[in-house]
């Protein structure tokens, strides 16, 4: 189905687009609670002296595994041809393989078990999503495509809310916490695998080698190019900081001794609380008026910038006051550039025999930022600029990856 013919598709029912964002939350609510509460607590509890060096060496080896699988699970997707669809089979393999590897990470006592524990959970995370979001351009006309993008992108940011309260209230301890994951997993993933359908899209047209086909050209796809390096330079500056966060808030803001009798895992989870909710108005209403008005750049944007201020904040004003006011902020931004960058780079594919493996290289921004981010702001957070230095660079590159979104010319 081309985007001239998805304009004019039927609109998709509420109930499809809720279990697609349920997908959404519980992958990114698996994914960002093991990186941002329970995989930091566990490198310290193996290696306290070097935690900061060690859990990005496992950041790097997992977000590798990912940047390779993205384009590689939709590329397979694309050319599935099954009883049960092209994508949903791949949800459900990776949905059982992620729950799987959380679990299995409970158990893991030494470095190189977690190393391989967090890449096999990223390889299964990105088959599930590299499939998963293809199923917009499938079926989602473009009219509807910023308030689907809207709803997935609250969903996404939900999650790391629920998964906090699940790991630091509901269960104690390392074990219980990767178990409870692995049970949310399969309680989101799983419907959207099983109780939805999908358009016969075909025969699958002619290719050459499988390599060959995961090359685009990116001369000749200049919009999509500049969509690709000013989501990458945003979400590297998320991943620089939420990475660290945890011990951020021990080392640099001095949560425990701010607050004594309370945990910096509270901490998180008080910052996660605010972030999310300060991202589902706006996340909401960004989506709704991109479709109403046909816009998508200007409020990419503004998203862009607003997450700069934050970064801003916590390098200017590292208070734990001035902390939670950058988690709004922060939130507020992240809701609006994740609802409409996703909307937007969906009208940028350069083929639509190939959705899934073009939005799997898009989604390479995501993973290359989660190798570079631990990478760059392991030697920041260390030197003489500590965290303040960390955050400033943080925010110069959310800034340039906001203002390149201007080079885009195929959408307003």
């Amino acid at each position: 189905m081309s985007d001239t013919h998805a304009a004019k598709a039927e609109h998709v029912s509420t109930g499809w687009m809720s279990l697609l964002a349920l997908v959404q939350l519980g992958i990114i609510m698996a994914l960002t609670t093991g990186g941002q509460i329970l995989l930091p607590s566990h490198v310290e509890s193996v290696d306290p002296q070097h935690k900061e060096a060690t859990l990005a060496l496992i950041f790097a080896v997992g977000a590798v595994a990912a940047a390779v699988a993205n384009p590689m699970f939709g590329a397979l997707s694309d050319r599935t041809r099954s009883r049960y669809g092209r994508r949903r089979p791949w949800v459900l393999a990776g949905g059982l393989v992620c729950a799987a590897a959380m679990a299995w990470l409970g158990f893991q006592d030494s470095l190189g078990g977690m190393i391989v524990g967090w890449a096999l959970a990223q390889l299964a995370f990105t088959a599930v999503l590299a499939t998963a979001v293809a199923a917009v351009p499938d079926q989602v006309p473009i009219g509807q495509r910023g308030r689907v993008s809207a709803l997935a992108g609250v969903a996404q940011l939900t999650g790391p809310l629920i998964g906090g309260i699940a790991v630091t209230l509901l269960v104690t301890g390392l074990l219980p916490g990767y178990l409870m994951m692995s049970v949310l997993l399969l309680a989101t993933v799983l419907p959207f695998a099983l109780f939805t359908t999908e358009p016969d899209p075909g025969p699958p047209a002619a290719r050459g080698g499988f390599l060959r086909g995961l090359r685009i050209d990116l001369r000749a796809n200049p919009d999509f190019a500049w969509a690709w390096i000013s989501r990458f330079l945003v979400n590297l500056s998320l991943s620089m900081g939420i990475g660290y966060l945890l011990y951020f808030l021990r080392d640099g803001v001095g949560y425990e001794r701010l607050f004594p009798g309370s945990s910096v895992q509270q901490g998180v989870l008080i910052l996660m609380a605010i972030f999310t909710l300060s991202s589902v108005v706006p996340g909401l209403l960004a989506g709704w008026l991109s479709d109403r008005h046909g816009r998508r750049r200007i409020v990419v944007c503004v998203g862009g910038l607003t997450m700069a201020a934050a970064a801003l904040m916590l390098a200017l004003v590292p208070g734990w006051g001035a902390v939670m006011a950058a988690a709004a902020l922060l939130g507020a931004g992240t809701g609006v550039f994740s609802s409409v960058d996703q909307a937007m780079v969906t009208q940028l594919l350069p083929a639509d025999a190939d959705r899934a493996k073009d939005l799997g290289v898009v989604s390479l921004a995501n993973a290359g930022a989660g190798v570079l981010g631990p990478v760059v702001a392991a030697p920041l957070v260390t030197s003489a600029g500590g965290y303040p230095l960390m955050y400033g660079v943080a925010a110069v590159s959310a800034i340039a990856g906001a203002t390149l979104v201007w080079r885009i010319r195929g959408v307003r």
